[in-house]
């Protein structure tokens, strides 16, 4: 099948944001920290503010489909530009994932989405592309537009840069690892990502055994005190 037009922006996106991992780490780790501390540009908002404001919601959207595109869901749908086949991480949770309290992000999407939608107003006043008012400006932009700013507002340096990093890999992890979710239920569930990546199902009883091993030899004796897979 001929690469598609979110094929070829995914292409461009991972290439423009070459990082060794000990950068990454860096930056989520600093993003965390940053979003804790008192007086922090991101301050805090009131539990239950970020889960019910529609723009905060079909900004995040937009910004995870724009990452890993998918179908739209209704004919009428602006967040998910409808650039790819099937699924994708917002089908497979992004939004789930990122409101969570486990993201570290919930306190601070209505800052950080504001932030979003300042920098792709700016982003399309500068190439004279008019925004629709009726959605948020991230939403109003089409998904070649989408993946252009993208690149930009996850390789150019700033104030929120590691913020911006941190919530592409939660969108991520939504998708490949189902982080908000029992890995169990989302296997039965038929979690897109999990499918997509072809993740193994547990045994009958829920849990994950491997007979064979992986570089078909054993490489290790097991401890005589290892009970569970813990060695106590």
């Amino acid at each position: 099948m001929p690469p598609s037009e979110w094929d070829r922006g995914l292409d461009e996106l991972v290439a423009r944001l070459r990082i060794d991992r000990r950068q990454f780490l860096r930056a989520v780790a600093a993003a965390l920290t940053w979003t804790q501390l008192p007086g922090s540009t991101l301050a805090p908002a009131p539990a239950g503010a970020v889960a019910v404001d529609p723009t905060i919601a079909e900004t995040l959207e937009a910004f995870a489909d724009t990452l890993i595109p998918g179908e739209k869901r209704t004919p009428d749908d602006r967040a998910v530009a409808g650039a790819g086949t099937g699924a994708g991480a917002v089908q497979a949770g992004a939004l789930d994932l990122i409101c969570s309290p486990r993201s570290g992000l919930a306190g601070i999407l209505p800052a950080l989405t504001t932030q979003i939608n300042a920098a792709a107003i700016a982003f399309a006043e500068a190439r004279g592309i008019a925004l629709d008012p009726a959605v948020a400006p991230l939403v109003a932009l089409d998904f070649a537009a989408r993946t252009a700013f993208a690149v930009e507002l996850l390789a150019a340096p700033g104030a929120f840069h590691a913020v911006y990093l941190l919530l592409a890999v939660v969108a991520f992890l939504a998708y490949h690892a189902a982080a908000h979710l029992p890995t169990v239920d989302a296997i039965r569930s038929g979690h897109p990502g999990l499918v997509a990546i072809g993740f193994p199902p547990p045994d009958a009883d829920g849990l994950w055994r491997f007979p064979r091993f992986s570089y078909r030899r054993k490489l290790a004796r097991r401890h005589p005190r290892t009970r569970r897979g813990s060695p106590r």
